[in-house]
């Protein structure tokens, strides 16, 4: 869109707000800011679009851009007037429709395609970890998988959060590469959400680096937190074992127990550590814990949680 003659009419739609975003940028960069209107869907029908078109169009001038924001929310009537203004477009004008997810055979997607392009960018969350792979190497840095899948576990599915982490953890990384630990520590804390190094230590039944792990980050957490987030991630290790020895697929797993299907490839390679039996004794001594946090016991919490983390990693 950069380079290229610009079409009378570009509509803007999908679930890649980000990008979308970008395209706009381009396209406003092509024009200057005097010779650019910014309208929304809600306030402008389709005519009064058109009608802003054609009126900018008599300056003559140079080139004009009007955006019409939200169009999703136009119906037929404003589809009519687009398809009718883009018979016998402006000249020099371009109008850049911006609308969320729209369906391919909707009115307006049909009137543009006509005498404009649809440009329509989407990403289905099974592609998240690729999309978010694709944004580091647009900004210069190298993401691995396991990096990237755990960006979309931790942020979620909402590309403009996600855009926006991967900005903050580029921008630390330089152009160096960046790893699965980088994303927990940069993304996770600005989230308050668990670090996993620990449950990854826990997983490896590494009791040096539990406690390692717990030294350098967890203990500034309170142990209540920590402890019941560990609980939980036995818990999701516990299930995803049970369903495997069922023979479900890793999705059909993931989908069962309602998280991402990367927290359950890393389950179930903790799970290889640890038999059944083993998992539920942890989740008792873990149970025992929480007692204790909760008045149970005398000694302090932090050697109680401490206790409990040598415990349920070594449990044989």
């Amino acid at each position: 869109m950069a380079s290229e003659p610009l079409r009378p009419a570009y509509l803007l739609t999908g679930s890649d707000r980000p990008k979308i975003a970008r395209a706009v940028a381009r396209l406003r960069g092509r024009f200057g800011d005097e010779t650019i209107e910014h309208l929304y869907a809600d306030m402008t029908p389709g005519e009064d679009a058109v009608a802003a078109c054609n009126a900018l169009g008599l300056f003559g001038d140079g080139g004009r851009l009007v955006i019409v924001d939200g169009v999703e929310k136009w119906k037929a009537a404003d589809a009519r007037a687009v398809g009718g203004y883009l018979e016998s477009p402006t000249p020099e004008t371009v109008l850049a429709l911006i609308a969320q997810e729209l369906k391919s055979d909707a009115p307006l997607v049909k009137a543009v395609a006509k005498g404009g392009e649809v440009l329509q960018w989407d990403v289905p969350k099974r592609r998240l970890p690729g999309w978010v792979a694709e944004q580091f190497k647009r900004l210069g840095v190298q993401a691995d998988r396991d990096a990237c899948e755990t960006l979309v576990a931790l942020v979620g599915d909402d590309l403009a959060e996600l855009e926006s982490e991967i900005e903050k953890v580029a921008t630390w990384a330089g152009e160096e590469s960046v790893g699965a630990r980088d994303i927990e520590l940069l993304a996770v804390h600005a989230r308050e959400a668990p670090s996993w190094g620990l449950s990854d230590a826990w997983g490896t039944r590494n009791v040096g680096e539990v406690l390692a792990v717990y030294e350098s980050e967890v203990h500034r957490t309170e142990p209540f937190l920590v402890g019941s987030r560990l609980a939980a991630h036995v818990t999701l290790v516990r299930n995803a074992q049970r369903l495997a020895a069922e023979g479900k697929a890793t999705r059909d797993i993931a989908k069962t127990l309602g998280v991402h299907e990367f927290r359950v490839r890393k389950a179930l390679g903790h799970a290889d550590h640890y038999s059944s039996d083993e998992l539920n004794d942890a989740l008792v001594r873990l149970a025992d814990l929480d007692a204790a946090l909760k008045g149970n016991s005398r000694r302090p919490a932090d050697v109680e949680l401490e206790l409990a983390l040598v415990d349920v990693t070594r449990t044989r």
